[in-house]
């Protein structure tokens, strides 16, 4: 594991395993398969900062309940593309007894603002408690490395399983069943759950993907033609490439790098990508006075039109008006190397990082 926060990456599983994994559904619900290992007691979560949908929970609250706890931020595209599971398996299971509590652990400088994090969950229906730990405190109880990951523990405040990244959800909820029924839970209905998702809960296409998560900050930027030339802080006018390899990007028109981020110095700043994947989303907001920001997108320099994402339309055009993780580009058929560029017609834009899909 990184030392460092990670967005873990990690294919949802093939038809072919997911079968092999449902037929063993009869042993792990009688024990045939032999006992889920001990991990630890619970790590507790009194060092979160605050709490949406919830008073605090205490040990006592969570006692005799299975608890699955879920480290995610809001813009991380791994753990949205989660969020089905996690939705179905707490509206399934909590009348038998599950506890599901999200543990908002932020990447980004934005992504500690409360006001985002209420929004965010609002429109993304995160119904169930969600523990503010934007001191990491809660991430450091739990020696956490990853968004998303998951950890289970049983009635008894025993840790009996845990995920890291996207996939195996089969199993995952089968562990749920599982402690779910020692816990004494009826559990008449064990049929895994099939959450319907769109936009950027859409699992990625692994089998096109040739892009990585991509940052722009200077912190832990990778991919930039042009790394060295400014330093962070400075506003420089960038001149842009005719040409760029696959998983290279570059600039044109004035930008500032505040280690986290670029900022865009004026209307007419670009950033175009050379990319090989599905879908492209790019986490951005507008400036600090909140102003909303019209922005465009092109497709080997043309319009997108079938191709657009969920936060444009065909013509490529969109407007910034929240922090978030926004998905420009989603390709219906024929993914192949292209060249993705956004450029912004106002001053203040702040990008933050590229995902694929």
């Amino acid at each position: 594991m990184s030392a460092e926060p990670t967005s873990s990456v990690e294919p949802t599983a093939p038809g072919p395993q997911r079968n092999r994994i449902i037929s063993t559904i009869a042993h792990w619900l009688t024990g045939d398969a032999g006992t889920l290992p001990d991990e630890g007691p619970l790590a507790p979560l009194d060092g979160a900062s605050g709490w949406l949908n919830s008073e605090p929970l205490t040990a006592a609250d969570m006692r005799g309940h299975v608890v699955l706890v879920d480290f995610w931020t809001y813009t991380c595209v791994n753990w949205i593309r989660t969020l089905p599971y996690l939705r179905e398996w707490h509206a399934k299971y909590e009348a038998d007894g599950l506890l599901t509590v999200g543990v908002h652990s932020p990447e980004f400088s934005f992504e500690r603002e409360t006001d985002n994090v209420t929004r965010a969950a609002r429109n993304l229906d995160v119904s169930y408690p969600i523990a503010l730990d934007s001191d990491f405190q809660v991430w450091q109880a739990f020696s956490n490395r990853f968004w998303p990951a998951l950890y289970i523990a049983d009635a008894n405040g025993r840790l009996r399983h845990h995920h890291f990244g996207e996939g195996e959800y089969a199993q995952t909820e089968m562990v749920l069943q599982r402690l779910l029924l020692e816990a004494g839970a009826d559990m008449l209905d064990t049929r895994l759950v099939e959450p319907s998702s769109s936009g950027l809960e859409v699992a990625a296409d692994w089998r096109s993907q040739r892009s990585p998560e991509t940052y722009l900050g200077l912190t832990r930027a990778n991919g930039f033609v042009r790394a060295g030339v400014a330093p962070p802080g400075v506003a420089y006018e960038y001149s842009g490439q005719s040409v760029l390899t696959l998983n290279s990007w570059d600039l044109e028109g004035t930008w500032t790098d505040t280690g986290e981020a670029i900022i865009a110095g004026g209307a007419g700043a670009r950033i175009a990508f050379e990319f090989h994947s599905r879908d492209v989303n790019l986490v951005m907001g507008p400036g600090s006075s909140g102003a909303p920001i019209p922005f465009a997108v092109t497709l080997d320099g043309n319009p997108p039109g079938k191709a657009a994402g969920g936060h444009v339309d065909s013509y490529g055009h969109g407007v910034l008006r929240h922090h978030d993780a926004h998905q420009l580009i989603r390709q219906p058929n024929l993914f192949a190397s292209h060249r993705f560029e956004i450029e912004f017609f106002a001053p203040a834009a702040a990008a933050y990082c590229f995902t694929f899909g």
